[in-house]
């Protein structure tokens, strides 16, 4: 399926969760729904999973939505284990599965085609761990997913969609990172 279209149905779904994203996961994201709570996760390649779980610890009135890489996470399995032994009830963790580095000039990862990335976050003790590669089988599962206790690993296998603008400049930017913050706080239950 394609990422964007992946993406897109997911959005739909969005009503006031927290999204952690990755590289073009993440530029994607931001052309499909911008939204002050949209935590980019861009230049540091690996860092999104333990970017979410610290925002789903911190926050557990809120879900966390985490939009990994294959080859992001690739740099930090750990964070898994470390996931799993939080158990953080308010995290989904996506991972767009499409074989490359692809920040990197979409150079094959180790394994290519033989890693099971929701068999490793299940070996991990994920709650549950779900795999899909058709856009329509995934769409109709979301709801539900949305509403499983987590934390929940969802591997969508990819390929590249509509190219995205990249704009370093956005998502590094001081006024970005402030209106996340400012969001955060204005969402903090009373």
């Amino acid at each position: 399926m394609k990422r964007d279209l992946a993406l897109a149905a997911l959005a739909r779904h969005r009503t006031d969760q927290i999204v952690v994203s990755v590289y073009h996961s993440g530029f994607d994201w931001r052309r499909i729904a911008p939204h002050p709570l949209n935590f980019y996760s861009v230049g540091a390649m690996g860092l999104a999973s333990s970017n979410a779980l610290g925002l789903a610890l911190g926050r557990p009135d809120k879900q966390v939505i985490v939009l990994d890489g294959d080859g992001s996470l690739l740099m930090n399995l750990g964070s898994l284990v470390t996931i799993a032994a939080a158990a953080p009830a308010n995290l989904i963790h996506f991972v767009c599965e499409n074989g490359t580095y692809e920040a990197n000039g979409a150079v094959p990862i180790p394994g290519q085609g033989q890693v099971n990335f929701a068999g490793l976050a299940r070996a991990a003790g994920y709650r549950e761990a779900h795999e899909f590669s058709e856009l329509s089988v995934f769409e109709a599962a979301l709801p539900a997913l949305l509403k499983v206790h987590g934390p929940v690993f969802i591997t969508l296998e990819v390929e590249p969609g509509e190219a995205s603008p990249r704009d370093y400049a956005f998502v590094h930017g001081e006024q970005t990172r402030a209106d996340f913050r400012s969001a955060l706080r204005a969402s903090r239950p009373r």
